[in-house]
């Protein structure tokens, strides 16, 4: 049975693998948010999705409204915390997923 340092020595590699920049920060003394919280990227293609939508609206040009629709829905996606999970069930592999490498669920840890 493993030490209480132990388990907290394994958590502290894990979420050095999982999200280095985080982890990195942390042990400076500078949190910033986790990986799943950040949304840059997001809103950049929310931006470029609705800049599309209002301009392919301006001049009435079907492909162009259609592809801001699209952009801004795929944007949209991007802003659940939760993408790794289907269903109500987790997507093998996805990090922090029950069964992942390094989790504590996953059999090669028992």
């Amino acid at each position: 049975m493993p030490t209480y340092d132990e388990r907290l020595r394994a958590l502290e590699e894990q979420l050095h693998r999982d999200d280095p920049g985080f982890a990195a920060a942390m042990s400076d003394g500078t949190p910033r948010s986790p990986r799943e919280y950040r949304r840059r990227n997001a809103w950049l293609c929310m931006a470029f999705g609705l800049t599309a939508l209002g301009i392919g609206i301006a001049i009435g040009h079907g492909l162009l409204i259609a592809t801001g629709l699209v952009v801004a829905g795929a944007a949209a996606h991007l802003f659940d915390p939760q993408r790794g999970r289907l269903h109500g069930r987790d997507i093998p592999g996805a990090p922090g997923a029950p069964g992942a490498p390094g989790t504590s669920g996953s059999p090669s840890t028992s």
